[in-house]
């Protein structure tokens, strides 16, 4: 079951919206017990594994409501400036639907495993000599016309389905987690888990007007809301320099913007939340990309790690208490981006195919 059919009364769908899933949501939340295992100070760790939606990352989530609202429209085709994971998943969900689409992405500032994405589901891929901030302004100077639906996450339809993986972990924990934590690029999705969280304890949150938060008539399910937690790569924090930037640049491609469309509303999510702000260099985000892969058999892409590398810090600092419950989300697989991935493992062993040099060399690692 998709999460628009399994969310129906909590989201802004008719009954006769055109569904169109690849049947997204339900991701594991996965408790990290071995990576927190060196730490004095223990609390309770969990990754949502957003990775292992239909196409690889948190996307799916937004866009299979935002292209369901799209068709329901009637547009003949959807458009989106993109990092790379916003067009694998824009595209993925407008082939679904049998519309067209196009995808502005900067030139040579996109990983190949998310531009494969996009080619492959036939989408017209538009390379600019700039970077995801200017592709975005173009984009929303484009679908002015309205003859293209714009599916970045100014459409409010993206952050209502994203606002789902909040239900999610409520329901899979049992509880309201202390602290959650998210990477925070464009900061749709910072500002959509609050939307889930809010909803789901029956309170307001801070941009209700605005993004087209409503009142649920159905029972609230949770009393309480998380401290929310948002962490960036150094070289792309606006949010931490507390000005937007005009060439952010980090390994993390997912996060490398330098002016989030949703600026003014991940602000209001800190300051309503009681939470913060952090930033992790590119180094610390590769070492824990690779500390999640080894010991926890996670492979994320660098974007994600930086969730994860930001808690691990702050537990360091003594700013997140022993005992809590913490979740970060990781929002998209490490498949995303696998030269990274491999220019930081080791090389493969070279031995001729030869038995006893096999045994050889195994014997050296145990």
């Amino acid at each position: 079951m998709g999460l628009i059919e399994k969310y129906r009364d909590r989201l802004p769908v008719l009954s006769n919206t055109p569904i169109v899933s690849l049947e997204e949501g339900d991701t594991p939340l996965v408790e990290l017990k071995n990576l927190i295992q060196p730490f004095k100070h223990k609390i309770k760790l969990y990754a949502k594994f957003e990775g292992l939606n239909p196409t690889g990352s948190f996307k799916d989530r937004g866009m299979t409501l935002a292209v369901s609202k799209a068709v329901e429209k009637g547009v003949k085709a959807v458009i989106c400036a993109s990092t790379g994971n916003t067009s694998a998943a824009a595209v993925a969900y407008a082939a679904r639907a049998g519309i067209a689409s196009f995808v502005l992405i900067p030139s040579g500032k996109i990983a190949l495993g998310k531009l494969s994405q996009a080619m492959m589901h036939g989408a017209v891929v538009i390379q600019i000599e700039g970077n995801f901030d200017d592709g975005m302004r173009l984009v929303e100077e484009i679908g002015q016309n309205g003859e293209l639906e714009i599916v970045n996450s100014v459409n409010p339809f993206r952050l209502h389905g994203q606002k789902t993986v909040s239900f999610e972990i409520i329901e899979q924990l049992g509880y309201v987690p202390d602290f959650h934590a998210l990477p925070v690029g464009n900061a749709g999705n910072i500002t959509a888990h609050w939307m889930g969280y809010s909803e789901a304890s029956g309170k307001s949150c801070c941009f209700q007007e605005s993004v087209g938060c409503y009142e649920i008539e159905k029972k609230p399910f949770s009393n309480d809301r998380p401290t929310i937690l948002g962490y960036q790569a150094a070289g792309a924090a606006p949010f931490m320099r507390r000005e937007k930037i005009s060439n952010p640049e980090t390994v993390a491609t997912a996060i490398r913007i330098g002016s989030p469309v949703s600026w003014d509303y991940a602000w209001n999510v800190i300051r309503e939340s009681g939470g913060w702000f952090n930033e992790c260099n590119d180094e610390e985000i590769l070492q824990t990309q690779k500390l999640l892969a080894k010991t926890e058999g996670i492979f994320c892409e660098p974007a994600s790690a930086v969730a994860v590398a930001g808690v691990l810090k702050d537990l360091g600092n003594d700013k997140i208490s022993p005992g809590s419950t913490v979740v970060c989300t990781l929002t998209g697989h490490g498949l995303k981006d696998p030269d990274i991935a491999i220019a930081r493992s080791d090389k493969p062993h070279s031995v001729a195919a030869n038995r006893e040099e096999i045994a050889k060399l195994i014997k050296g690692y145990i």
